[in-house]
């Protein structure tokens, strides 16, 4: 994933509480219209913990 996917990502998380789960995730980004290319993205990171942008940023870029 690049940069420019992640930032198309990361503007349907905008407002999420960290620590974030993947499910919270998931549930932020379809309540903010998120499209389906984001939500593929998100539906592929490990079950977890999120603290912050950069831990999504991280595993979305692997």
């Amino acid at each position: 994933m690049t940069q420019a996917d992640f930032i198309h990502v990361q503007k349907y998380l905008s407002g999420v509480d960290y620590p974030a789960s993947k499910d919270t995730l998931l549930e932020h980004a379809k309540a903010h219209g998120a499209d389906q290319d984001a939500l593929k993205a998100l539906e592929r990171l490990p079950e977890r913990d999120y603290e912050g942008p950069s831990g999504v940023s991280k595993e979305l870029a692997k």
